[in-house]
């Protein structure tokens, strides 16, 4: 399998191309342009491509302006921080939609997902593979406006627009308020990241979902990464990883 990485950030690239060759042994990484300019000129020269992994977010703009200069012929797999693109990615030969940090079992899921799908159009045209791809296309949900929450034993519904983040700890998951207030949510912080506003709402770490509104100050820290400081204040640090600290940067401003 041939496969393109389309990605500005050079660890990034290097990451995904490391999780796709413990995967996939025999696949070779044909290119991992950085910018749409030198997307534009590899693709031009070359579709020998099966498959491209290709983030949404590159150095001189939005990846989808190169596929709408070239005409590419294969499967595409969108790899980005933010999930609001997701309808817009699924009208470029669209297969998957990966969000960052990139998880080696996500990308096995998508490897899977491009090869039922390869293997169903065998005897179809590359039309029929389009249509194929649409059927296999989640429904998008609208984001979460309110939220279900334990206050004693009693449950209480809090506004979207109150919820200043979400923390996981030990197993359970917390909903702060701007006021200061804490109540257990039933769901999970997968869960939740799938359902909320991702122009509003940003997955820091493993651990915390914020607010835009709660960013009150961002600390360069060591090695490429970035401190916090939030509303309302949280007895913890809360740091960006190296990895994620671009992307936070980039959602701030959108």
């Amino acid at each position: 399998m041939n496969v393109v990485i389309i990605e500005d950030e050079k660890l990034a690239a290097d990451a995904l191309a490391d999780i796709v060759a413990k995967l996939r042994p025999d696949t070779k990484i044909l290119s991992s342009p950085g910018s749409i300019m030198e997307a534009v000129k590899w693709l031009e020269l070359n579709q020998e491509s099966d498959l491209i992994f290709c983030d949404i977010h590159l150095s001189d703009g939005n990846s989808f302006e190169i596929f709408r200069k070239v005409d590419v012929k294969c499967p595409v797999i969108f790899t980005t921080a933010y999930n609001q693109y997701a309808i817009e990615a699924f009208k470029v030969n669209s297969i998957d939609y990966l969000l960052k940090p990139i998880m080696a079992e996500d990308v096995a899921k998508a490897l899977k997902k491009y090869e039922s799908l390869q293997q169903r159009n065998l005897t179809k045209g590359y039309g029929d593979l389009q249509e194929i791809m649409q059927q296999s296309q989640p429904k998008q949900l609208g984001a979460r406006n309110r939220f279900l929450v334990k206050k004693g034993q009693a449950l209480i519904t809090v506004p979207g627009e109150e919820a200043a983040c979400f923390l996981a700890e030990e197993g359970v998951v917390f909903l702060f308020t701007f006021e200061g207030k804490r109540f257990i949510i039933n769901q999970t912080l997968d869960q939740l990241e799938a359902q909320l506003d991702d122009r509003k709402f940003f997955r820091v770490n493993r651990k915390f979902i914020i607010n835009i509104e709660a960013v009150e100050e961002i600390v360069p820290y060591f090695k490429g990464r970035l401190s916090l400081k939030v509303k309302p204040p949280l007895e913890m640090e809360l740091v960006v990883s190296t990895y994620r600290a671009n992307a936070f940067k980039q959602w701030l401003d959108l």
